[in-house]
């Protein structure tokens, strides 16, 4: 994600990259690597996105999560979902007061800045579903009336891929509605060895969590996402950005391509990888970066190419080899 780029940007981006890290430096007292996670929560959260963490179990996903939400001077929420769990219990339902003898709305735990969902898999389709309008449109829609959420407003799932039972697919319109599927893996050995000196010293997991100080607030975000908004990108980038789409849509290996969301969601997010880089504008290296973790929620392979044992990002690394990089 590091470019060697000499530069004059057209604003001072000294301050934005002091929040960054900021933000980066408290996670980092409790995570021991998983930088990749830790830069694409971040460029979900500068790019107003939606993040699905998905990884064995043990990965710290949970824990990385609420370390951002702690780092950050918001309302923070976590949902449990379980298969018994209904949408009144996400998004609120009308409660009769008997003293106005009106029914009144009683927000559910979907209102927040941060909203942790563990385990998203876990709840049927019906809970899904409540969450499509939520995560789309910034509102909930109750008897009629919609309720606005106050932003900054992110979801952050995790699940895990390996145990089925008890499990539920999520449908592809809420997959799509994530800007990254982040795939976190085992630690390194070095790494592995720090977690165990960082544990013996009790400084790992929840006894690291009263370390975190917040270093910035809701609008101090909201004012970030906005400057990432106006991050430059040249009309070749915009043009190689759908190429690799497109390119999607007509790949032998798939049988369903990306949307129009997905070209929207890599020029968001590479936006915001540029901007943590200390950039005001886009290099086809940031386009590069983001793809994979925005296409391989979004397309579905062939079943015969599944058989083959051929994966999503195999054919997202033949994709973006086959696409002219613009000069």
């Amino acid at each position: 994600m590091e470019h060697a780029d000499t530069f004059s940007p057209r604003t001072d981006l000294t301050a934005v990259a002091g929040q960054i890290q900021a933000i980066k430096d408290e996670i980092g007292k409790v995570i021991v690597g998983q930088h990749q996670a830790v830069d694409l929560l971040l460029a979900g959260l500068l790019s107003g996105g939606h993040v699905l963490i998905e990884g064995v179990p043990g990965l710290a996903k949970t824990l990385t999560a609420k370390l951002l939400a702690q780092s950050i001077d918001a309302h923070f929420a976590r949902i449990q979902f379980t298969p018994d769990l209904m949408p009144a219990d996400v998004l609120g339902t009308s409660v009769f007061n008997p003293q106005s003898r009106e029914f009144e709305y009683k927000r559910g735990p979907i209102f927040g800045n941060i909203v942790l969902i563990d385990e998203i898999n876990r709840a049927p389709a019906k809970t899904q579903a409540a969450l499509f309008e939520v995560m789309e449109e910034r509102q909930v829609t109750n008897d009629g009336i919609s309720h606005v959420l106050d932003a900054p407003f992110m979801v952050v799932a995790t699940q895990n891929p390996i145990e089925q039972e008890g499990t539920y697919r999520l449908p592809e319109a809420q997959l799509d509605r994530f800007l990254f599927k982040i795939e976190v893996k085992y630690p390194a050995l070095n790494e592995e060895i720090l977690m165990l000196q960082a544990a013996n010293r009790n400084e790992l997991g929840v006894d690291g969590l009263n370390n975190i100080t917040k270093v910035i607030t809701a609008t101090q975000i909201t004012k970030l996402q906005a400057t990432t908004k106006s991050v430059l990108a040249d009309e070749k980038l915009l043009q190689y950005v759908a190429h690799i789409v497109q390119e999607t849509r007509m790949h032998a290996s798939l049988y369903m391509g990306a949307s129009p969301r997905a070209s929207i969601a890599i020029l968001n997010a590479s936006k915001a990888i540029a901007l943590m880089a200390g950039r005001d504008f886009v290099t086809p290296d940031d386009i590069v970066y983001v793809v994979p973790h925005i296409l391989r929620h979004r397309i579905i392979l062939t079943p015969e190419k599944e058989m083959e044992g051929i994966s999503a990002n195999d054919v997202i690394t033949e994709i973006l080899k086959s696409v002219e990089v613009p000069r």
